[in-house]
């Protein structure tokens, strides 16, 4: 009877316990409540345990921490963390004795489960049990992998609710984003970035400040067009912004906690003007602290952890967008002394080596440039032309009749270049023969009969005969047109105009002897005055440019020509050593040895003489 009423009073206990326990889980409000419930009711259902752990994680280190312990929180429960590593290592539930030996009827056994979420380790949970036979080790296991689904449903749970802040926080930011960026204006822009944060957060007062070189300026406060800044608030609102900038973090007052960083300004602020909560953010751009976002309550609930991390999330996204409309807006000559301050301090600072190690190359280049010397030649779109150049004209009015070359092949003196139709010349030819047989038989005829004025006539007759004749003739021989020497074509193709009618004097073909050129340049106005006669160069021709030609000047002209806007003079020059695949028509780049010049003269001389010309132009 004795045993019967101890494990009455046993079950009566562990029923209180349980509905403790039962009680505590339903109306847990974190995390740490709902595992150390969950803890003591999961320890309820199982058969003699003695203890139990639940370790949680990983932290920033990495790291698996205790969670909850039970019965006492602070029991030493130091001999279950190997059972807990080897199920977290294993990602399986384990049994085993003390020392990690193999469980024992007549000995404890530790039992572990880890704690798994959608692949990603989120812990494990240790049982102490007392010795008993092996069926009730295994119940327990089944019963933690049981129980183990509360866990993993509140763990998804509070990562569902992690991600829908973050969704939040997000819309805000670019809620945000997008009015600071439908403003055109910098002033504009800041004061609807503020009204849009104070009627999201339930603020009485938003206020945006830009930081200068001394102190931070507040640009902007909500729900107000204007204020003077010399006011008491402006000027407090100034200090919390400047006790920002030299925290370089957010700081919330009252401080949530030890670790949350608190100010001296934020709290004069707060009593002055009775704020029940301040919260300021900096703004960064690259990595600075640009600005500051100062909100204020006067009522309400003081700024919690996901407030302040939506306050520095808009710090981090308005900074660039309100930095980029502030440098907009700014002058000429603050760009200038910005861009200015910029190179001093990357150059003289103690940061940037790159930058420094650049600028000593660049000075010690310029520094040899100014003092070397190099030879200075002037460049000019070169062209090669025969030294003379013999055209092939149409004798007559005719028609083509045969073409034998074209502009590019080579001839010989006396090869046919093209014949005119001569059919029509023959036939005149041969009435003009008949004509003057005839006068000639007149004039016999006349000689026999003495008379001299028929005699007369006749012989004029036949006389006009002859030199028409001779002019028929004379056409017949130059209806074959031949190269006057040997050269080649560089103009002319009738192989398409065969039987087309040709005016006398049109030029059919030009002719350009082999052996003899000339080097024509086209040298720029600006250059002219270095250009003489008797300088030596070099010509670099567009189909063999690894072979430059040597050549010498032979003729300045003194008329320009205008080409692309530009003024060019003719400067004439011929080959030092001909070459025998040089054609009439080929193009290059020749450069003039001028003498030899400095050489940052050689690279700005153009420059220059650009900017003397253009104050010349504009100086009165």
């Amino acid at each position: 009877m004795a045993g019967a009423a101890l494990y009455s009073l046993q079950a009566e206990d562990r029923g209180r316990a349980e509905a403790a326990a039962w009680a505590a889980f339903s109306s847990a409000q974190n995390t740490a409540d709902f595992c150390a419930s969950w803890l003591a009711i999961l320890c309820t259902q199982v058969d003699r345990v003695t203890g139990a752990l639940l370790l949680l994680g990983p932290n920033e280190k990495g790291a698996f921490t205790a969670a909850a312990v039970w019965p006492d929180p602070t029991r030493d429960v130091q001999h279950l963390a190997a059972a807990g590593k080897l199920a977290l290592t294993e990602r399986r539930g384990i049994v085993v004795g003390p020392d990690s030996a193999p469980p024992a009827p007549d000995r404890p056994a530790y039992v572990g489960y880890p704690i798994e979420v959608s692949g990603e380790l989120h812990g494990a949970v240790v049982l102490d049990l007392a010795p008993g036979p092996e069926v009730a080790l295994q119940r327990a296991l089944r019963l933690l992998h049981w129980a183990s689904a509360w866990l993993v449903a509140h763990f998804r749970d509070e990562a569902l609710r992690r991600r829908d802040a973050t969704v939040a926080r997000l819309g805000l930011a670019n809620d945000l984003a997008a009015t600071a960026l439908q403003e055109d204006r910098f002033t504009q822009s800041a004061l609807a970035v503020a009204n849009e944060l104070a009627s999201q957060l339930q603020c009485d007062r938003v206020s945006v400040g830009i930081a200068d070189q001394h102190s931070v300026r507040v640009e902007a406060i909500s729900h107000t067009a204007s204020f003077d800044r010399k006011t008491s608030l402006v000027r407090l609102i100034g200090e919390a912004m400047d006790e920002v900038i030299d925290l370089d973090g957010a700081v919330v007052h009252p401080p949530r906690d030890a670790n949350e960083l608190g100010g001296i300004a934020h709290a004069e602020l707060a009593r002055e003007f009775k704020d029940a909560a301040i919260c300021s953010v900096p703004l960064r751009q690259d990595g600075h602290t640009f600005g500051v976002i100062t909100l204020e309550r006067s009522r309400g609930e003081p700024f919690d952890a996901t407030a302040v991390e939506v306050c520095r999330t808009a710090g981090m996204l308005l900074g660039p967008i309100l930095a980029l409309k502030r440098k907009a807006e700014r002058g000429a000559v603050a760009r200038l002394r910005d861009t200015t301050g910029w190179w001093a301090a990357a150059l003289f600072g103690p940061r940037h080596p790159g930058i420094k190690l650049v600028a000593v190359l660049v000075v010690a280049f310029v520094a040899f440039c100014s003092f070397a010397t190099a030879t200075y030649r002037v460049s000019a779109k070169t062209v090669i032309e025969g030294s003379v150049q013999r055209a092939a004209v149409a004798p007559f009015d005719g028609f083509l009749a045969q073409s034998m070359v074209r502009a590019g092949d080579a001839v010989k003196q006396g090869d046919v270049l093209a014949r005119l139709d001569d059919k029509d010349l023959k036939l005149e030819r041969t009435r003009l023969s008949s004509e003057r047989e005839q006068m000639q038989g007149k004039r016999r005829q006349a000689m026999a009969s003495e008379d001299r004025a028929a005699m007369a006539v006749t012989a004029a007759q036949v006389d006009q005969s002859e030199a028409q004749l001779a002019l028929v003739e004379d056409k017949l021989s130059r209806a074959t047109l031949v190269a006057p020497f040997d050269g080649v074509v560089v103009s002319g193709d009738l192989s398409q105009l065969l039987g087309t009618p040709v005016e006398q004097g049109k030029m059919l073909f030009q002719v350009a002897p082999l052996d003899a050129y000339r080097v024509i340049l086209e040298v720029d106005e600006a250059d002219i005055d270095e250009v003489s006669s008797g300088q030596h160069g070099e010509l670099a021709l567009s189909g063999n440019p690894g072979r430059p030609l040597p050549i010498s000047v032979k003729q300045v002209t003194p008329v320009s020509t205008p080409q692309e806007g530009h003024n060019f003079f003719r400067v004439e020059a011929r080959l030092d050593s001909p070459s025998a695949q040089l054609r009439p028509g080929m193009e290059g780049v020749g450069k003039i040895t001028v003498g030899d010049r400095k050489i940052i003269w050689i690279w700005t001389h153009g420059l220059v003489d650009w900017a003397r010309l253009w104050a010349w132009k504009w100086i009165p």
